[in-house]
């Protein structure tokens, strides 16, 4: 099984890092969408949709959107030159502050599972609830992930992923060589504290590496020490979007999301880190280049 794992996470992290530096914005844009697309098909498994027409519709009112966001620029252009309105030009930079709903969503989230996971659990929602929750995150990941890459580079996106990959795999041996005391058994009997804290040093030596890294580029303590914070705070939130969908896969009575992934079983199983770490940590990218500005 492990190492069925090892040669799945392989393959995806290749693809993935090719897809970084390699993709223009508008292709890498779409290869991300693709994979959120798939996992949004699970993710109305989970939320027990049975009729493929609403699940077909919830891709489609996930699709809707991201062409909104993607070409938001040039639909502000378009109503400028309709309506004889430039300063409707000012409004380009509106997207960036939509990161801020899911940012809040996050954290409740992990106030929520860390002092009542049993609640969290036995939460009762109907399916359009669901449908709302998913399409939130789903969209919401897709979207910062997107400009990340965009506004921000390559390298500052392939040092999310691997800050991300990296915490998991530290989180899995360390839980395994001390782990005793459960994190969430009531959510994931297999987290442990031990493995928590050992994706959090993960995290902190991930920005050290970084910013050695960017010696070359000069030395500001001030940036250094934010990006120390960014990166522990980033991977504590993505060990809680973990726990998040382990709630929701429980609530349905299953183990996986999917099992179009050998050794991992779905999509969604895959990224669950993802969807609330990367709104998380472009937010806080954001917010220190603008005092920096």
């Amino acid at each position: 099984m492990l190492i069925k794992r090892i040669i799945t996470a392989s393959i995806l992290a290749t693809l993935i890092a090719l897809a970084v530096f390699l993709l223009p914005i508008e292709y890498f844009s779409l290869a991300i969408g693709l994979v959120i697309l798939v996992a949004a098909w699970e993710w109305t498994n989970l939320a027990s949709v049975n009729s493929v027409l609403i699940k077909v519709g919830f891709l489609v009112v996930l699709i809707l959107p991201m062409l909104g966001i993607h070409f938001w620029t040039q639909i502000l252009e378009l109503v400028a030159q309709l309506v004889d309105w430039p300063d409707i030009r000012d409004y380009s930079g509106a997207l960036e502050w939509l990161v801020i709903p899911p940012v809040i969503f996050w954290i409740v989230m992990m106030i929520l599972i860390r002092n009542a996971p049993t609640g969290v659990i036995n939460i009762k929602l109907k399916t359009r609830y669901k449908l709302f929750i998913g399409w939130f995150v789903l969209i919401s990941a897709w979207m910062f992930l997107s400009r990340l890459k965009a506004f921000y580079g390559p390298e500052m996106t392939m040092y999310f992923f691997i800050l991300i990959w990296v915490a998991d795999i530290a989180a899995y041996f360390s839980g395994r060589k001390w782990g005793v005391a459960k994190l969430a058994p009531e959510i994931s009997p297999g987290k442990t504290v031990a493995g928590m804290y050992g994706a959090l040093v993960s995290g902190l030596v991930s920005a050290i590496c970084l910013n050695l890294y960017n010696l070359k580029y000069g030395f500001n303590p001030l940036i250094a020490t934010d990006f120390i914070l960014i990166s522990v705070l980033t991977v504590l939130v993505s060990i809680y979007g973990d726990l998040f969908i382990s709630v929701v896969k429980r609530q349905r009575g299953v183990k996986d999301s999917g099992s179009l992934l050998p050794g991992h079983g779905g999509v969604l199983d895959r990224i669950d880190s993802l969807l609330a770490a990367a709104p998380f940590f472009y937010g806080c990218i954001y917010f220190i280049y603008r005092l920096v500005e």
